[in-house]
């Protein structure tokens, strides 16, 4: 089946559904980028303060935090764990980063 096969009215509503889907991406990222400008800020506090760039116990609580909002959206809560898991790695690696800086500045 080719796309000159498609009912209209079938193709008109994927158009739309994708468009949706399109703005939500969009959202996503900027949501994103906003979190991980406020995680950068923590990344230049904590290397001031010497602090870890990891926190166990606010990663534990945060996942079970995430996967009770998952649940109570309807979303897998293995899948929300899984991108905080990604987020959080990330927000790690970049406050490492972060410290190893503010390190050399200081010598």
């Amino acid at each position: 089946m080719n796309t000159r096969d498609i009912d209209e009215n079938v193709t008109a509503e994927l158009a739309r559904l994708r468009d949706s889907i399109d703005n939500i991406d969009a959202a996503v990222v900027h949501m994103l980028a906003e979190r991980f400008k406020c995680t950068q800020q923590v990344g230049h506090l904590k290397a001031r303060h010497q602090l870890p760039p990891a926190d166990p116990g606010r990663e534990a609580s945060q996942i079970a935090r995430l996967r009770q909002l998952a649940e109570n959206a309807k979303l897998d809560p293995a899948f929300a764990e899984k991108l905080l898991n990604f987020i959080i790695a990330e927000v790690i690696r970049h406050h490492e980063t972060i410290a190893a800086g503010e390190g050399e500045d200081e010598e």
